[in-house]
């Protein structure tokens, strides 16, 4: 009985194959976790909010709708008809010039969107520490020289 020995170049391919099975099998096991995590996530919280770009594409859509729905009840009827034709070719022109725009730019929105929430996070603490201000003036913060806690301009005169 002989046992035939595997050669050294057999056992190498061997043993790589062994470690990219490992890698798949990790790499597959991530996936799947990151996958049940995501679906918990939707479940527990409802789908994600899409991109400032994809957002924006919604809203364009959304305005598009509501407008070439819109009756014109003062114009008439013959009238309505026309002036509805007419919402319509605006809203496609507008869609038609604004998507291109969106698809080939997405990142911007999204640059656009965080600068927009840090401005307001700017104004928001702006205004706080001005409300701060106006609601710590106290009776302590009134000028020291008066004492009958008259706080308006001038002298007091008394005319007896």
């Amino acid at each position: 009985m002989s046992e035939e020995r595997p050669s050294s170049d057999a056992a190498q391919e061997e043993a790589e194959e062994v470690r990219v099975t490992d890698a798949d099998a990790w790499a597959t096991a991530c996936a799947e976790d990151l996958a049940a995590e995501k679906a918990r996530r939707r479940a527990r919280y409802g789908s994600p909010s899409g991109s400032a770009a994809e957002e924006l594409k919604k809203l364009v859509d959304a305005v598009a709708d509501k407008l070439s729905g819109l009756q014109a009840p003062l114009l008439g009827a013959a009238a309505s008809g026309t002036a509805q034709q007419m919402v319509r070719q605006v809203v496609q022109q507008a869609k038609a010039a604004v998507e291109p725009v969106i698809e080939r730019n997405p990142d911007v929105f999204d640059h656009l969107a965080a600068a927009g929430s840090e401005l307001l996070a700017a104004y928001r603490s702006a205004v706080e520490a001005q409300e701060q201000r106006w609601t710590n003036r106290t009776s302590g913060d009134m000028d020291p020289r008066r004492q009958d806690g008259d706080e308006g301009p001038g002298e007091h005169i008394d005319l007896d």
